[in-house]
């Protein structure tokens, strides 16, 4: 479990995140949810610690991560994976060696556990096959399915996504949805996602916090979402449905 506690964060003078305090449980996939300029993305780093908070705790299992020493903080990130807006692998790595790569820098296992760790996880996204391919070699939605591989190596705790189906197309975008959720469950991990994609909302929803102007402005679940009397999230609800249905017309 993470809980945040009053976080504030400023830039100079500009106040971005208003005193949030939310607590994201584990086995479930918890979405934060708001428009481009929110502090999503701000509340996110933050949490992970590419960003310290002007004010406010947060707490990881109790252990609060912003009080932490600078060794204690990269013991915590060992147990933290990350799957980003792009999926960051290595051009110049093969597949099997990407899934590798945090297992080359943080684990003790030998060559062939290293190995056999990786297939596990390829195996587990239904890539094993594509383990000798290159980054290039692959489409966008199995890059995500790589990069997913690769987040949950070294068994971690806390699962980090960042805009996990940006650039795919809708149905690749329910498979990766349909996965992040299924290894969260599998693994009990405590599940944070960054998105504005309405069929994640609805569909893997199971803790949604939605942000407006730096405030928590509404938190609930796939199942409130649509019955909300909150008129914030419900403009950004359909403004969202809009601009898919804007874009379809186009296509």
């Amino acid at each position: 479990m993470i809980e945040i506690q009053s976080i504030k964060k400023s830039f100079e003078e500009k106040e971005v995140l208003k005193d949030i305090s939310a607590r994201f449980d584990n086995g479930q996939t918890n979405l934060i949810i708001g428009q481009s300029g929110s502090g999503k993305t701000v509340l996110m780093k933050c949490i992970v610690g590419l960003l310290t908070p002007s004010e406010g705790k947060i707490l990881y299992d109790g252990r609060d991560f912003v009080a932490m020493k600078k060794k204690e903080k990269a013991m915590l990130r060992r147990e933290m994976g990350m799957i980003f807006q792009s999926a960051a692998l290595f051009d110049s790595m093969s597949v099997l060696e990407n899934v590798m790569f945090p297992l080359d820098m943080f684990s003790n296992m030998t060559l062939r556990e290293r190995e056999k760790r990786a297939q596990q996880c390829l195996d587990r996204v239904n890539l094993i096959d594509a383990q000798k391919k290159y980054p290039g070699e692959i489409s966008g939605g199995m890059q995500k399915r790589v990069a997913i591989a690769r987040a949950i190596a070294l068994n971690p705790k806390y699962l980090f996504c960042d805009e996990p189906n940006s650039g795919l197309d809708p149905k690749t975008s329910l498979v990766i949805d349909a996965l992040i959720h299924d290894i969260t469950v599998e693994y009990q991990m405590t599940t944070i996602i960054n998105t504005h994609d309405m069929n994640s909302v609805m569909g893997i929803g199971d803790s949604i916090i939605f942000i407006k102007e730096g405030h928590l402005e509404w938190r609930g679940d796939k199942t409130q979402v649509a019955t909300s009397e909150n008129q914030s999230l419900t403009d950004f609800i359909f403004a969202s449905d809009l601009l898919k249905k804007a874009r379809q017309a186009f296509v």
